[in-house]
């Protein structure tokens, strides 16, 4: 999580030179499903194959973790280190890729004899053009790299980039002005009046956190400003009744670890 959006001083330069993001991703619904690391209840978090599910489901946007290898390959993981997900150990950025694809991705608490990889930032590009949007949580790399893999992949208009720290809002600003920027509130973002002067210093599109993070006039200072309001759900045991809080306060877009689940909840309310 981004605990202290930003340091005003190191983005000057950055937001007198800013433009206008571009639009957020097109969709059909008009409540946003997102899936947390993918569909990962039956398949490891992270992987193709948990893409793929979020895919099938009708998920609007798969969230997805990047990081860079010892030799500068882009892949997706969510921890620092392939530790927790892997047969492996050892820090991402300290394993080349030919390491990493050596490793067999799962789920240790459901075990499984089938082989998952690590995917490529390009081949989950691959997979998600023309079926479903990316929300892409930007752990550690370079901008500029993974721009270009996104323009190679023609995704330009199909992403939205999640900053984890200071420094990616100038470095994005200078690799990518119109990219779709998301961030969690600044620490110091507490009411209305902090979070009108947190949008008016920085061009975010979309801001996250959980309902508990926002008052009603706060999320009336989102809309005023047409920022997005795109809360996190998801848990093991999330359910209707903490849905039906979202859906209360009009929040259009959750983060969630049951996206079949929640799309299912949504139709029979009729507002999917």
């Amino acid at each position: 999580m981004l605990k202290y959006f930003l340091f005003i001083s190191s983005f000057v330069i950055a937001f007198k030179n800013s433009v206008a993001q571009s639009p957020l991703p097109k969709t059909h619904h008009k409540i946003l499903v997102i899936a947390h690391r993918g569909d990962h209840l039956e398949v490891p978090e992270n992987t193709l194959a948990a893409y793929t599910r979020a895919i099938e489901h009708g998920v609007d946007y798969v969230e997805i973790d990047l990081r860079t290898t010892k030799d500068g390959r882009l892949v997706i993981m969510h921890d620092a280190t392939v530790d927790r997900m892997t047969n492996g150990k050892g820090k991402v950025n300290g394993l080349t890729y030919d390491d990493i694809k050596k490793l067999k991705v799962s789920d240790k608490n459901k075990p499984s004899t089938k082989a998952y990889a690590v995917p490529l930032f390009s081949d989950v590009l691959a997979l998600c053009k023309g079926r479903i949007n990316i929300y892409l949580d930007f752990k550690e790399a370079d901008p500029a790299v993974a721009y270009q893999q996104i323009k190679h992949a023609h995704m330009e208009h199909n992403i939205i980039v999640y900053l984890n720290k200071d420094e990616q809002y100038a470095q994005w600003q200078q690799a990518a002005p119109k990219m779709p920027l998301m961030c969690s509130l600044p620490d110091s973002v507490k009411n209305a009046t902090s979070l009108q002067q947190f949008f008016t210093s920085f061009k975010v599109t979309v801001t996250d956190g959980s309902l508990s993070d926002y008052n009603d006039d706060m999320l009336q200072v989102a809309a005023d400003n047409n920022v997005g309001v795109w809360l996190d759900v998801q848990s093991s045991n999330e359910g209707p009744a903490d849905w039906d809080k979202l859906l209360s306060k009009g929040i259009k877009a959750m983060q969630t670890d049951h996206p079949e689940k929640l799309i299912q909840y949504l139709e029979e309310k009729g507002v999917r």
